[in-house]
């Protein structure tokens, strides 16, 4: 948590140092473009000035650069992740199904149902009688000693979320 806090506060002080120097390099556009008085400055100072403001833009990017290599790191972790939490879950799906020696119809009844989809829509997907889907779905429940669909997909959720 303290790394994500440090990380904002380095991106929003480099977002900070940019605006800055932009606003210096529209500044001397408008002011040379409108051709505005300013007061005496020492070519020395101005080109100091120049200097830091175009260092801050390219730190900027630097730094932008490297929050988005950051950025995509950490999403490619999420999504290896993401994809060993979703194997686990589908080794829990066949384990379960095998436990309760589902039909192979029943197992895809049972997935279609985990995965939300209403009676209806599962016998279209499955080509089949709503009746057909109902006989199947109780049996699933019957095979899995459970009551219904809510309790079905809590027996998956408690598997995935027990604290080892």
């Amino acid at each position: 948590m303290e790394r994500g806090v440090n990380n904002r506060l380095i991106l929003t002080l480099v977002l900070l140092v940019q605006i800055i120097c932009a606003g210096f390099f529209v500044a001397r556009i408008l002011i040379s473009v409108l051709g505005l008085p300013i007061g005496p400055v020492s070519w020395t100072f101005h080109e100091l000035i120049e200097l830091s403001a175009a260092f801050g833009l390219l730190l900027g990017v630097g730094l932008g650069i490297f929050a988005l290599r950051s950025a995509r790191k950490r999403s490619e972790v999420a999504e290896q992740a993401l994809r060993r939490a979703q194997a686990a879950f589908r080794d829990v799906l066949d384990e379960r199904f095998a436990d309760w020696k589902l039909t192979p119809a029943e197992k895809d009844v049972a997935l279609f149902a985990i995965k939300g989809f209403s009676t209806q829509d599962i016998a279209e997907l499955r080509g089949v009688s709503d009746g057909t889907i109902k006989a199947q779905t109780n049996a699933i429940y019957r095979k899995a000693d459970v009551t219904g669909r809510p309790q079905l997909l809590s027996l998956f959720i408690d598997e995935l979320i027990i604290d080892d």
